[in-house]
């Protein structure tokens, strides 16, 4: 592997740029995707499912064959389609019969729609702060935010990386809480022998384009508990309109709506999952081809894999330390960009600094639900509550978007020598 040090200026400051080259966009469809799509469409069931209680209630022939193998693969009796994750998680969250007004705990490091999906059912999004390695939920700051009004917990296994599950497990036993992980980005990734998201009492993954596998959009809840996967259903499914002629006499959250994954997407999805553990192989071999090059550069951390886990490598997270270099994170990015290095991402959003957070208006213009009588107690979503999270965002995260490309090992070690070129002009950029 190529290890620069070159003493040509850096191309922020006029020199050449290392990088001249496009890599190329990642995309997982192949022949076998065409083809299955192509007898869908010239089957002309595009759908099958009925919004009544009727065997085509659970979707048509590719929903059903999808959901079966999803459940062989990971494991779990029940795997539940949907035609996005967040609205899988919309599902899950009514699934476990949530309040209005009971309290979810969740990682600010995410996409919104983790903590959307619990303000949807009028509840109330709690941050805990996040582990500085994974970038995962910290079980200690999830315990010191336990409330009596506490109903569940929504894990986020981050960038590729498992929560600490089984940390999380042992407080949702203690506080008689349900534990929801959101894996979208860490499908194939493993905890303790078993597949990340499958460990908790719902798991889902995402499966839109720029995911291990995708469908264009799409998601796969999955559990192995009965009850909750058919409510996850009913959710996905206009659940109102069924639950009479179903016998459901629990009503709770019974609202339902059109979650459902079309044939077309998950013909497709039947063999992007057969390619899943050779997508995350090669996103692996990228990762620690990159960790083996980027190695000893003062002040930069490469992603940390904790034991008994392995990494998906959705992005490829590090930490920066300005304190070492002398330069801001700002500056060092700047510079790695001018050297063509595409899809470096300099920070990520901390959902509780989000406008709907800090002003608190999400229903109407009222502050609803916060100021309503179902909200049991004031909420601080003030910055510094999440100490990790907003020091990573303001400062120190730096993450290479593996996902977005497909890196053959010249192309990673291009990425190591334009690292390198800045590391050996950390002077002049001072």
């Amino acid at each position: 592997m190529s290890k620069n040090t070159s003493t040509e200026p850096l191309a922020l400051l006029g020199g050449p740029k290392t990088i001249q080259k496009q890599f190329t966009r990642y995309n997982p469809i192949g022949a076998e995707e065409v083809e299955a799509a192509r007898k869908v469409v010239e089957g002309g069931l595009l759908s099958q499912f009925l919004g009544c209680w009727d065997p085509d209630f659970y979707g048509g022939p590719k929903v059903q064959e999808f959901e079966r193998n999803c459940e062989a693969y990971f494991g779990v009796k029940h795997a539940v389609t949907v035609n996005s994750l967040t609205s899988g998680l919309i599902a899950a969250v009514g699934a476990i019969g949530i309040e209005p007004g009971d309290e979810v705990i969740v990682s600010p490091w995410t996409m919104s729609a983790s903590a959307t999906a619990i303000l949807h059912w009028n509840a109330i999004p709690v941050f805990a702060d996040i582990e500085p390695e994974t970038f995962c939920l910290d079980p200690k700051s999830v315990e010191a935010n336990v409330t009596p009004y506490t109903k569940a917990i929504m894990a986020v296994d981050i960038c590729g990386h498992s929560a600490d599950i089984d940390a999380l497990k042992v407080i949702a036993r203690k506080h008689g809480l349900k534990l929801i992980s959101d894996t979208a980005q860490s499908p194939g990734a493993m905890y303790k022998g078993k597949f990340a998201g499958t460990l908790a009492d719902i798991g889902g993954y995402s499966l839109n384009y720029h995911k291990h596998i995708h469908t264009g959009e799409g998601g796969i809840m999955v559990t192995d508990d009965d009850v909750l996967a058919e409510r996850m259903r009913l959710i996905r499914n206009h659940a109102e309109a069924v639950v009479g002629d179903k016998g459901v006499t629990d009503l709770s959250n019974m609202v339902g709506y059109n979650f459902r994954l079309g044939e077309i997407e998950s013909a497709i999805g039947i063999e992007q999952l057969k390619k899943l553990k050779g997508l995350v192989a090669t996103r692996q071999r990228a990762a620690e081809r990159l960790s083996c090059g980027l190695n000893g550069l003062k002040g930069l951390r490469t992603p940390v894999v904790k034991p008994d886990c392995s990494h998906a490598y959705y992005v490829y997270p590090m930490v920066y330390d300005p304190e070492q270099t002398g330069i801001s994170r700002v500056r060092i990015h700047q510079a790695l960009v001018a050297e063509g290095i595409l899809g470096l991402g300099a920070c990520y959003q901390n959902i509780h600094l989000l406008p709907m957070y800090q002003k608190k208006i999400a229903y109407g213009s009222s502050g609803f639900p916060w100021t309503s009588d179902i909200c049991h107690r004031e909420v601080n979503y003030r910055k510094g509550i999440c100490p990790v999270a907003e020091g990573l965002h303001d400062s120190s995260y730096l993450a290479l978007g593996i996902c977005m490309h497909e890196f053959a090992d010249e192309d990673v070690d291009l990425i190591v020598e334009a690292f390198r070129k800045v590391w050996n002009s950390l002077e002049a950029l001072r």
